[in-house]
């Protein structure tokens, strides 16, 4: 039998726990990034930013239907300068409880890319992911940053020299050979690999005909994305030899222990605060020791 190793180490940091907070969930306030801390989370990580603000789609936006969570929120943040204070005062919060903090960055270009990590660098975050899930504005197709390893790695250097923290690559399960892409995007400098982002997605009104989120497509996680994310992390750990943060459907102990078995360094928990609470990740923590008390 594969037991999961239970590290509490990730890069450089000694976690108090294997959990960390995924972005987007409730990653937009130093309060409530800190609440996170308090209840179990090992590392927590802030809304993804880009260099502009952006309102996000208008409602519906995001639906629990019975499988998971369907979202379009549409990355909606105060923009790089405004999250820089957030991420200033979410720090002050969190060096007391000995939790790392990851800022998470996107753009439509490479140049953006860069303008983004030089604005959040100045919040001195323990480590960037770079959200590579975002459509190039500048391919012909809008084809995303993270669906070929070459454009992956070109994000993925251009930000690693403009910044001196380390970076995690957050990659898109939507992808022929997600394993080909890790391996790019760690020749060209990446520290880690968060695996993975959610999956697109539809879902109808049977009555009016028409798609339920005003953006038509939107992002699956929770549950229904746990089979897809352990494919991701294991194949990822197969490439590379870099941490791993599996994220994807965990909302239990047994759902952590099998994103370890996959090859996860740390395991990412997102959904789960929907379902079960700020306190989820200290609950799965608790739920993962018993598990495995001899570890």
């Amino acid at each position: 039998m594969i037991h999961p190793k239970l590290t509490c180490e990730f890069l450089n940091f000694k976690l108090n726990t294997p959990l960390v907070l995924a972005s987007g969930i409730i990653g937009t306030s130093a309060t409530l990034m800190s609440r996170a801390a308090e209840n179990g989370a090992g590392m927590v990580t802030a809304k993804s930013c880009s260099l502009q603000s952006r309102p996000g789609h208008p409602n519906p936006v995001a639906l629990d239907w019975g499988h998971g969570l369907i979202n379009a929120i549409g990355l909606s943040n105060p923009g790089a300068a405004e999250e820089v204070n957030l991420l200033m005062a979410t720090r002050a919060k969190l060096q007391p409880l000995g939790v790392p903090l990851i800022a998470s960055i996107f753009g439509g270009t490479i140049a953006e890319f860069v303008q983004v990590a030089q604005i959040i660098s100045r919040a001195h975050p323990d480590v960037i992911e770079v959200n590579i899930s975002c459509p190039n504005v500048s391919d012909e197709f809008g084809t995303p940053f993270s669906g070929t390893p070459e454009s992956a790695a070109t994000v993925t250097q251009a930000v690693k020299q403009v910044v001196t923290c380390p970076i995690t690559v957050k990659l898109s399960p939507n992808v022929p050979s997600i394993a080909r892409i890790a391996a790019a995007v760690k020749e060209a400098g990446a520290d880690a690999i968060t695996a993975i982002n959610t999956m697109p997605g539809m879902l109808f009104d049977v009555v009016s005909g028409q798609p339920i989120l005003s953006n038509k497509v939107g992002g699956i996680s929770g549950a229904a994305l746990k089979p897809i994310a352990l494919r991701c992390v294991y194949e990822i750990s197969k490439a590379v030899s870099i941490p791993i943060i599996g994220t994807g459907g965990v909302s239990s102990g047994q759902d952590a222990a099998e994103m370890m078995m996959a090859g996860a360094t740390v395991v990412g928990v997102g959904s789960a605060v929907y379902y079960r609470g700020v306190s989820a990740l200290q609950q799965i923590w608790e739920e993962l020791k018993c598990l495995y008390p001899m570890l």
